[in-house]
């Protein structure tokens, strides 16, 4: 009898053992943020380049969002993707805001890895209130309070999109999966969803339909972009309200008329 017990003494639960790797990688969450804040204060020195900077982030970045997705920490999650899209397009002369721009990334991060945040802290709250994006020239245009997740694979094509919707000043996160895009959705609440029709894995139209029929996000104002023909069989299962942009001559017509039918322009 006490073999047996000693035997089942040395099983742990499997919520122990989630909670044991939750820890773990707060743990190592801390670190990465530790060295980064070192790293960051020899850049504001001279003491490393601009461009090991950005590697830096971008990798640090890209290591926190997939575990912190798997371990339930939303909200963390959402904000490292953010700091990778800050610097995704950086120029190769860091500007002078990025200084306090990172400080402001690490400063949140560990905020939300030591638990200062209520655990059901809003995401989107917290995204709103991040530096736009580095790499792009804005000029004369006014930035706008519109939050834009564009779902389209990286390519060209995508970065075109992206800036047209930059042009009217909104600030855009790209996606290029449908799966993470509708987790960034429910999390980060943004004031307008661009998806690509046909994408890998889960479709662009499924994505579209499945964010308008449920209560969460299906006040979300979502349109589609694509280069199927406009009487196929996929684009007619959209709902009426749903836009659809059409690649080609007519993009740049049919995106304004998208935006002007619901009312972000």
């Amino acid at each position: 009898m006490s073999e047996q017990g000693n035997g089942n003494q040395g099983h742990a639960h499997p919520h122990e053992i989630v909670e044991e790797l939750r820890r773990e990688f707060i743990d190592e969450t801390l670190e990465v943020l530790q060295s980064l804040d070192v790293t960051l204060d020899a850049g504001r020195h001279g003491h490393v380049g601009d461009a090991e900077i950005i590697t830096a982030f971008r990798r640090a970045a890209l290591s926190l969002r997939g575990p912190a997705t798997n371990f339930a920490f939303g909200a963390l999650a959402a904000v490292a993707h953010r700091l990778d899209e800050y610097l995704a397009h950086a120029p190769g002369v860091l500007p002078p805001r990025v200084w306090d721009d990172l400080q402001g990334y690490i400063d949140l991060l560990t905020g939300l890895a030591n638990g200062r945040y209520p655990s059901d802290v809003e995401p989107a709250g917290l995204v709103r209130g991040l530096p736009a994006r580095l790499g792009f020239e804005l000029g004369d245009i006014q930035v706008r309070n519109v939050e834009v997740l564009l779902v389209m694979p990286h390519g060209a094509q995508t970065r075109f999109v992206e800036r047209e919707l930059q042009q009217c000043g909104y600030r855009v996160s790209v996606v290029p999966d449908t799966i993470l895009a509708f987790a960034m959705a429910v999390q980060t609440k943004p004031d307008l969803i661009v998806v690509s029709a046909i994408m890998p894995g889960l479709d662009g139209v499924d994505l579209a339909i499945a964010l308008i029929s449920m209560p969460t996000t299906r006040n979300i104002p979502i349109a589609v972009i694509t280069s199927l023909d406009p009487g196929d069989e996929r684009l007619r299962l959209l709902p009426g309200r749903v836009p659809v942009v059409h690649k080609g001559p007519t993009f740049g017509d049919d995106l304004f008329k998208a935006l002007d039918s619901l009312f972000l322009i």
